[in-house]
């Protein structure tokens, strides 16, 4: 077998610990509720375990807006529980992976509120303010969450600082090299406590054009969107090379970059064999159904299963051209449920469609993700207020639905449909009043779907969507497919019908064959070189007539020739 590195041979697995596990009656998930269900993610196969942000926050944006470095949230725990978590973690072989959110911090971080509080202290060139005398901000740059990237400074008329996100989360200035030097110094102070690595969020946001220029509005509200200016802009690499130089490099972490608006061309700088990370998340097929990733109030694309193919396949092909490794993908705490997505009506979003989708995408190269709940099967929570959302983007989204005439019913619809509380209601552990989560209400709201849907429910049935993604790691750790599946070369199938999607995984010695049926409606397959069935979502008999399979609606398999 050709020599991987380790985090190769991974299953990772996110978890978003406000809603994971709450062991002290808060409503709010925390380490120890992590701790509790450790042994429950080792049996899903589980040797990676990313943690969504657990630093001290004021949760305007869910602890993607960070106070403190170095601490951990009160409502998580302590530094000693995070301790815990760590050993708890090497015992089981698990691996720790945080989130790094370095493109902004919190306006209550001590920086920040130093920089407010004198203009000449060094804190000011921490983060990026300008100052126009015209009245009106320094450019026409709309922010991702909705409005101006430019916020004024209380008690300082003319001065703005500047936002890619919300207004409360303000952008560090990475062109200051004090700056850059204390991150560095931060991360490898969590590298040396031993966590293995990191997820890196919005990470190709942190160069912005320097002449700060306006730009033709693409929006009645005048404005145009940011990453225009300040997404993946030239000049990236000098900071994307500079941060592995000083912190990954001295270390054997592993990095997985939130890379949007990479173009293929660059790939190779970003995950080829001396890239900047280790891997890169492919968001390519996860935003197909909205016309804009950013402004998704813009309303859904008329996507179709050919184009989510291709989207896959020229994906995959542009990583492999970049000598690359994809961190693989369905949901994430960014993203509405897959299921509810993908499986576009309501009554086939079942159980056997799930395992269709995790076998979709488990059989890709790279290394596969798998969010909290997923594994289960959880759906899309459904709600009739914009009171009843917790998240910022959705409701800014909400607002500017709103301002571009959309009524506030059709408004609603649409954030109920891409909202990212989707994915962000408790981890369904039962069927009880609030899911064996907590004993008290909740932060946020319960999913409304939970039917038969739960860790409880499903952890004894041969036919539940957990069994089948406990087997797929079974089976991704089979002496007899593992070369494969992790090295095997990769050829997309196109004489299948449009709804199948199909592929092949190869080695010199072995060929898988993934078939993957995403209609209601059986589909006819002929393979030159049929084999034995050694994966399928629907209980069969493995025979097939002169090499023609006939797959039932959503079935999958995985076929070894």
């Amino acid at each position: 077998m050709a020599k991987t590195k380790w985090w190769q041979n991974s299953i990772a697995y996110q978890v978003y610990p406000r809603s994971f596990q709450d062991t002290n009656n808060d409503g709010i998930g925390d380490i120890g509720g992590i701790i509790e269900r450790l042994d429950y993610l080792k049996s899903l196969g589980i040797n990676i375990l990313w943690i969504s942000p657990i630093y001290k926050s004021p949760m305007v944006d869910m602890g993607y807006d960070i106070a403190d470095y170095q601490a951990i949230d009160p409502q998580f725990g302590t530094m000693a529980d995070f301790d815990r978590l760590s050993a708890e973690c090497d015992k089981r072989g698990i691996k720790i992976v945080m989130d790094l959110v370095i493109n902004h911090t919190s306006d209550q971080h001590d920086w920040f509120k130093k920089a407010l509080a004198d203009k000449n202290s060094k804190y000011r060139n921490y983060y990026i303010f300008k100052k126009t005398t015209n009245g009106k901000v320094p450019n026409n740059w709309r922010s991702i969450f909705g409005g101006s990237t430019w916020t004024e400074v209380p008690g300082e008329p003319g001065t703005y600082y500047f936002h890619t996100f919300a207004r409360q989360q303000p952008d560090l200035n990475w062109e200051n090299s004090v700056l850059r030097h204390e991150i560095y110094d931060m991360i490898n102070w969590w590298l040396d406590k031993g966590v293995s690595g990191y997820r890196c969020d919005a990470i190709t946001h942190l160069k912005k054009d320097l002449d700060w220029a306006s730009l033709e509005p693409d929006g009645n509200d005048g404005l145009v969107a940011v990453i225009k200016k300040g997404q993946n802009r030239p000049g990236i690499d000098f900071f994307l090379e500079e941060l592995k130089r000083e912190t990954f490099d001295k270390y054997d972490a592993v990095t997985i970059g939130e890379a949007y608006g990479v173009p293929d061309e660059d790939l190779p700088k970003y995950i080829g064999e001396d890239g900047y990370f280790s891997m890169i998340f492919d968001f390519s097929y996860l935003n197909i159904e909205v016309k804009n990733v950013d402004e998704w109030y813009q309303g859904r694309s008329n996507w179709t299963i050919s184009d989510l193919k291709k989207t896959i396949f020229d994906s995959q092909k542009s990583i492999e051209n970049a000598h690359g490794i994809s961190a693989n993908v369905l949901e994430n705490h960014d993203q509405p449920r897959t299921l509810s997505k993908l499986i576009v009506k309501k009554e086939h979003q079942t159980p056997t469609a799930a395992k269709a989708l995790a076998t979709m995408y488990y059989f890709l190269p790279g290394v596969p993700f798998i969010y909290q709940g997923q594994e289960v099967g959880m759906k899309n929570m459904q709600r009739k207020t914009i009171s009843e959302f917790n998240d910022v983007s959705t409701i800014n989204n909400y607002q500017m639905a709103l301002r571009e005439g959309y009524s506030e019913d059709d408004a609603l619809e649409l954030v109920n449909y891409k909202s990212r509380d989707n994915a962000r209601t408790p981890m369904q552990w039962d069927s009880s009043k609030y899911a064996g989560f907590s004993g008290v209400k909740p932060w946020l709201s319960m999913g409304t779907d939970r039917k038969g849907i739960d860790v409880a429910d499903e952890k004894n049935n041969d036919e539940s969507v957990l069994t089948f993604y406990r087997n797929l790691a079974v089976l991704r750790n089979d002496i007899q497919f593992h070369e494969t599946i992790i090295s095997g070369n990769l050829f997309e199938i196109v004489d299948v019908p449009e709804d199948v999607v199909g592929y092949k995984r190869e080695t010199d010695s072995q060929t898988l064959t993934i078939l993957v049926n995403l209609s209601n409606e059986e589909q006819e397959i002929k393979l030159m070189n049929p084999g034995l069935i050694v994966c399928s979502n629907i209980s069969v008999d493995d025979n097939n007539v002169g090499g023609i399979y006939i797959l039932k609606p959503f079935q999958a398999i995985v076929i070894n020739e």
